[in-house]
């Protein structure tokens, strides 16, 4: 598949590159990685990295602005996006090809090429893997490639404390850190965090709510998220924060936004993303998101996760 997709990229002089809505460094880090690369492959081709920018994430890349009629005869790669639907900026469509690069479980089979690698840590790391198949096929790779590469591998494996993390996430980042790029200061932005969000942490740490099971959850309203003056992207950064609760094996954010209700999983075991299929969502079998439209409904998911964690 990789062969398949590098001969199509050299068959297009126009390609636009798209990732998932509500972005995270690995979707920026895999589609600015692939830009960096085939930009500096093929100086000639016309290639571009388009979605809505994320104001906490425009220390990684500032995004193009593209017109639709560019996107006429043009390849589209979309990377680090399972579902369709989540596909940010609805142009994608309007492509002559499309590709899907993706390391979530392919449950949304859509693009004329898929290559979809569910042991890969993240889409940087697949976009990695692709660089080192193309190395003596006319791929080049530059010092601002590999640092959102890195990124991106960084901010998927939890700065290499998830399961995903593998000896291939290991020797890839190896090779990623002897290029020029400041580490220090990408990890500085990468993890510092606005005070509000720190006192809304604090508030998350003294009130979740953790069952006999395991099971823990924490409600995120928009009254309070307006107390905390917070808007709900910042608080979904801190979602991985109850890793660390002694006892726990599941555990569920519910942010409350304008027109839903989030809901975010993290586990140290049970398997989660089958549930947040249930309630309109998907995911890595530990770490997964869904949708849910009323606090009664929110009921019913803590129910289900309960349960899950008593199995």
């Amino acid at each position: 598949m990789k062969d398949q997709i590098l001969k199509t990229i050299k068959q297009y002089e126009t390609i636009i590159v798209h990732r998932h809505v509500r972005p995270d460094p690995d979707a920026y880090g895999s589609q600015g990685g692939l830009v960096e690369i085939l930009r500096t492959s093929f100086p000639d081709k016309k290639i571009y990295a388009v979605g809505k920018p994320d104001p906490s994430l425009e220390f990684l890349r500032q995004l193009d602005i593209v017109p639709d009629e560019t996107y006429q005869n043009a390849l589209v790669i979309v990377c680090d996006t399972a579902n369709e639907e989540r596909i940010c900026d609805r142009r994608y469509k309007l492509g002559d090809k499309l590709i899907k690069i993706d390391h979530h479980p392919n449950e949304d089979a859509y693009g004329d090429l898929l290559w979809v690698d569910t042991s890969a840590s993240s889409t940087s790391e697949m976009i990695y893997e692709f660089y080192l198949f193309g190395l003596e096929k006319g791929l080049k790779i530059n010092d601002e490639a590999a640092r959102l590469i890195y990124s991106g591998i960084v901010g998927d494996t939890g700065r290499f404390l998830y399961p995903s993390t593998t000896q291939k996430t290991f020797d890839f980042a190896g090779e990623l850190i002897k290029f020029s790029f400041d580490r220090n200061e990408l990890y500085d932005k990468m993890y510092e965090r606005d005070p509000k969000v720190i006192k809304l942490h604090g508030y998350v740490l003294q009130n979740f709510e953790m069952y006999v099971n395991g099971a823990a959850v924490v409600k995120l309203s928009k009254d309070l998220l307006k107390k905390f003056n917070v808007i709900p992207s910042e608080a979904s950064l801190l979602v991985s924060t109850l890793g660390d609760v002694k006892g726990i094996k599941a555990w569920c954010f519910f942010i409350e936004e304008e027109d839903q209700i989030r809901v975010r999983l993290r586990s140290k075991g049970p398997v989660i993303n089958q549930l947040a299929k249930k309630y309109n969502g998907g995911g890595h079998p530990l770490a997964a998101g869904a949708s849910v439209y009323s606090w009664n409904e929110v009921d019913t998911v803590i129910d289900d996760l309960i349960e899950l964690c008593k199995d």
